[in-house]
């Protein structure tokens, strides 16, 4: 669909969805965006919807600024997934199994591996650079130097919340592995320490919302988060890969590694800044809940629980800053979907899925997202699809 235009403050706001469906408090925080000193222009994705400071499903563009909430606390979180040779017909009637083998292989919730993963033990895994990204740890923050272990044995992790790892089909019955995580603690720390500074800034006491405050170019606490936040990026791309290799491993062991190979990974992240040019003007670009969609970019953009994920291919649509929405979206917080709905709402929403049904899952029902299919037609000039695919199996954190 094409976008509509809502005045904003210093910019007009590009929205990829009715701006009527948008709540107020959402609409509020997009116009306090708007108008920031620093801003050159906001593209609101379908998925839309009220965040800390900026929403979720929003593209900022700023000349020589970032807001360090404006990217969120899960740094670099995002997405991965591949294809592999297996098809439906491979598989078991009871999946439960592979369910718990996957979960034995990758630590949920607030786990973490005993020891770091050794990444020379996974045949699949190729990470560049391995020992050089750690021994860049001691030029993070000085606050969070005392968590190398901790960081190391949580690489390779999936948390809890929205973050999952699946087996699913596409339309032609091939079997897919999909999974979505972030910089886990690490990334967390980061993030809080530098949102923290930005707010006792001078600049930053006369904006609408200091949640947005901002770093701006050549001063060291710009350049100080610049550099943790490009690590956390990279952390967490790392952090998806390790865990895909894992993932790889089991599937492989568990039906012959001569039956079962995987294609190249598929890989993106959706809470995270880019250096790049518009009409001549170098930005950096904020995707908070959005994904990079430029010419021919494959991305990932999952539903819920039990209601799909479509693999994409962008469009370069420059309007949207070459973006597109990282998800489904909530339709409601947290705290309203565990009042809304029951367990029995839970076993009957994800029917034919292998996954949890418990009380720790029930805020990420599929009834407390948004409609997947009228996110995807709202969007139909950022991407194309490659391919749908249905979850059999959802692992996911408490």
């Amino acid at each position: 669909m094409p976008y509509q235009t809502i005045e904003g403050g210093r910019v007009p706001i590009r929205m990829w969805t009715d701006p009527a469906s948008v709540e107020d408090v959402a609409r509020d925080q997009l116009r306090n965006v708007s108008g920031l000193p620093w801003i050159e222009g906001l593209a609101v994705m379908p998925d839309v919807h009220y965040g800390k400071g900026a929403t979720v499903g929003s593209v900022i563009a700023m000349r020589d600024a970032v807001s360090p909430a404006a990217v969120g606390v899960d740094i670099g979180c995002g997405m991965t997934a591949a294809r592999s040779t297996l098809t439906v017909e491979d598989l078991p009637d009871d999946l439960s199994g592979l369910r718990h083998r996957l979960e034995n292989a990758i630590p949920v919730g607030r786990g973490s591996h005993r020891e770091p993963v050794d990444p020379s033990a996974l045949p699949g895994l190729k990470l560049r650079g391995w020992y050089d990204f750690w021994a860049e740890f001691d030029g993070l923050h000085r606050g969070v130097r005392d968590k190398l272990g901790r960081a190391r044995q949580q690489m390779g992790t999936l948390g809890g919340g929205n973050h999952f790892l699946e087996l699913c089909a596409d339309d032609g019955g091939r079997i897919w592995l999909v999974l979505h995580s972030g910089s886990r603690g690490i990334g967390n720390e980061l993030a809080v320490r530098h949102i923290e500074a930005a707010v006792k800034l001078p600049h930053n006491q006369d904006l609408p919302d200091r949640d947005l405050a901002a770093f701006v170019a050549g001063t060291p606490e710009m350049d100080a988060y610049r550099n943790d936040l490009f690590w956390a990026q990279e952390y967490a791309r790392r952090n998806r890969a390790v865990m895909m290799a894992l993932a790889q491993n089991v599937v492989a062991r568990r039906f012959g590694e001569n039956r079962c190979r995987f294609d190249q990974v598929i890989s993106c992240h959706h809470n995270y800044v880019a250096e790049e040019t518009y009409g001549g003007v170098d930005l950096l670009v904020t995707r908070k809940g959005a994904i990079r969609a430029g010419a021919g970019d494959l991305g990932i953009i999952p539903g819920s629980m039990a209601t799909g994920t479509y693999i994409v291919r962008g469009l370069g649509n420059e309007a949207a800053f070459n973006s597109a929405s990282h998800g489904a979206g909530r339709r409601m917080s947290r705290n309203k979907a565990r009042k809304a709905f029951t367990l029995e709402d839970l076993e009957a929403q994800t029917k034919g899925v292998e996954c949890r049904k418990d009380g720790g899952v029930l805020d990420e029902i599929p009834g407390a997202y948004k409609d997947l299919e009228t996110v995807m037609e709202q969007q139909s000039d950022l991407v194309e699809v490659v391919a749908r695919l249905r979850q059999l199996v959802c692992v996911k954190g408490g």
